[in-house]
């Protein structure tokens, strides 16, 4: 197996098996209508949709009833997509096959590997790290098994050997199971400039490369309080490797949402659905829809800041993680919904948004992700998924069905 296949399987875990999902969607026996091109009396879309999951479509292992309602939509009656969809997800500790294989359990029509974006998979362009020995943190069905020069912090590679550990960065593609445990693994790995045994006396700086994917602070699933997410872990690193070395941690580059790098890559899926379903037209509008104000509304409207310089001056430079993109862009905007069914709830006090009384909500995003509070204004707020699907099709004059 290569050492990509090990470490683009890995990431947040908040999936259900095959078996799992369909009985949890009340299923059983039923085949999946494949989702895919456009009615004969239908003009080729010019839109796509950049879905969520967690709060969005499903609150872990339920699916949300408006998500039902918003795919009877967005389905026509061949059981086709009627417009490109691409799922995205800060999720991770999944494979894309097994979480497309859930989706068509739980939505009830046939969703592809190549509609899931996971919050590692823009990794697999950062192409200098796929054959090197690298450190992965994080939790999933291939982590007891990592193959290739890469090592999951469960594999046999961390346990005591005759052979000395050598290692060349640091890969963080998920919130890991035991905590401390990853956490001293890789202050370790770090400080010793990736040989654990040799116990150097000065911490090397700058240190290996790191590489980390899901900046969510939060995520909802069934409990009614949002659940700790990687970013929670990745600030506790962060806040381990300043106080230990008096230096601050730094990334490689940092993928998922809101990562201008992730909307690339799924503006590119969108592009190529697209094309395989023969819809000639361009794909001009991408509609974002999410439940977190800072990774789904903060990313969908850097992502439309980038499209609207990109458009008038031509692609801006980016920093680490920036921008790999290898076509140019056709798309001109990405509009930013935000539901009320997952992190954000304008009746709960506990939401990343004040509701009254004025002030700045507290910033929840990444340390490297620059705060403005108008990136965190949605360009539009519906109750759930279904509404958000009616409110495009009314704005692009596209029948309700």
């Amino acid at each position: 197996m290569a050492a990509w296949g090990c470490v683009a399987a890995l990431g947040a875990a908040r999936g259900l098996c095959w078996r799992a999902a369909r009985a949890a969607a009340g299923l059983q026996g039923r085949p999946a209508r494949r989702c895919y091109a456009v009615g004969p009396a239908q003009s080729p879309p010019t839109f796509g949709f950049l879905l969520d999951i967690d709060g969005v479509l499903v609150r872990g292992h339920r699916v949300i009833p408006a998500a039902l309602k918003a795919f009877r939509r967005l389905v026509n009656s061949q059981g086709q997509l009627r417009v490109p969809v691409v799922f995205v997800t800060n999720a991770g500790n999944i494979l894309q096959h097994s979480k497309a294989q859930e989706l068509s359990a739980l939505l009830g029509c046939e969703v592809d590997a190549d509609q899931v974006i996971l919050s590692h998979s823009p990794m697999k362009l950062f192409s200098e790290y796929h054959e090197k020995r690298m450190l992965v943190s994080g939790q999933g069905p291939v982590m007891e098994n990592a193959q290739g020069p890469s090592r999951g912090m469960t594999s046999p590679a961390l346990k005591p050997s005759p052979a000395p550990l050598f290692f060349k960065g640091v890969l963080l593609l998920g919130e890991p199971v035991r905590w401390e445990t990853s956490l001293q693994l890789i202050m370790d790995v770090l400080l010793s400039n990736g040989s654990p045994g040799a116990g150097l006396a000065t911490p090397p700086y700058p240190h290996l490369p790191v590489l980390a994917s899901n900046m969510d602070l939060l995520w909802m699933a069934e409990a009614k309080m949002p659940r700790f997410g990687h970013g929670t872990f990745l600030l506790c690193l962060e806040t381990i490797y300043q106080k230990v070395t008096g230096k601050e941690l730094r990334y490689e580059g940092l993928m998922g949402k809101p990562s201008i790098l992730t909307y690339q890559y799924a503006e590119d899926l969108i592009r190529r659905q697209a094309e395989r379903r023969g819809w000639a037209a361009p794909i001009r509008k991408l509609y974002a829809v999410g439940d977190n104000p800072m990774s789904d509304v903060y990313g969908a409207n850097l992502f439309h800041q980038y499209l609207q310089k990109a458009t008038h001056d031509g692609a801006p430079e980016l920093g680490a993680g920036g921008t790999r993109q290898q076509q140019p862009s056709a798309s001109q905007s990405c509009i930013s919904i935000l539901v009320c069914t997952g992190v954000y709830n304008p009746r709960n006090p506990q939401s990343t948004e004040p509701v009254l009384g004025g002030g700045e909500p507290p910033f929840h995003g990444h340390r490297d992700l620059c705060f403005s509070p108008g990136l965190m204004e949605a360009s539009h707020v519906v109750n759930d998924v279904n509404e958000a699907v009616q409110l495009v099709f009314r704005k692009e004059g596209w029948a309700l069905e």
